[in-house]
């Protein structure tokens, strides 16, 4: 098992990121809310990962923290809920923003999130009650690191494609990103975050 990476950050394309550890490049695929603390590419990069290993795939998930991780693996092994889900679950809302819907059985806050309807959210907030003082305490790993990097992508093309990795159609999630005024001057991950707070879906 591949518990932690720390490397050089080559590319940020959402959901994916590439990490050079080595001389060897690391596909990491990651929720938002570890997008929003990555350094620029070029610096230096610590993420804790789950390996998910199935028949005819290898995926490797990285976070910024602890926390972010063990709610990941908790959410796997919930019924109906496969990694992409989880990360879709941690793009929308903190490990304590989570925990306060399941206590406060917000399914309304729930099904806000692209591919949650009423009765997954129903068995989220059962399956996950006894869960919850483990993703409510503990401190996020800063990823702080300087500075320069590589050429940038198109931001908004990234942005589209990121809701569309995340469960967002692609009509929609282009309509999410055109209506963000000022778009042109912003990040794809500042882009990516107004999309979601534009859709109902709190981030931190």
């Amino acid at each position: 098992m591949i518990g932690r990476l720390r490397g050089v950050l080559l590319e940020k394309k959402p959901p994916q990121l590439l990490i050079d550890v080595a001389g060897v490049g690391y596909e990491v695929n990651a929720p938002m809310s570890t997008f929003y603390q990555l350094p620029e590419t070029g610096s230096d990069v610590v993420l804790h990962t789950h390996l998910v290993v199935r028949e005819d795939n290898q995926s490797l998930y990285g976070f910024a923290s602890l926390r972010e991780r063990q709610l990941f693996r908790s959410l796997i092994k919930i019924s109906g809920i496969g990694a992409r889900m989880a990360l879709t679950i941690l793009s929308g809302s903190s490990p304590e923003e989570f925990a306060q819907h399941v206590v406060n059985q917000d399914t309304k806050a729930l099904t806000r999130l692209p591919g949650i309807g009423k009765k997954t959210a129903e068995r989220l907030i059962i399956e996950m009650r006894d869960k919850l003082d483990s993703h409510t305490t503990g401190q996020n790993h800063d990823l702080t690191n300087s500075v320069t990097g590589l050429p940038m992508q198109d931001p908004i093309q990234e942005a589209v494609s990121a809701l569309i990795a995340l469960g967002y159609k692609a009509p929609d999630a282009s309509l999410m990103i055109q209506n963000i005024e000022d778009k042109m001057a912003m990040r794809s991950e500042e882009l990516i975050r107004k999309a979601l707070q534009s859709a109902g879906t709190p981030i931190q």
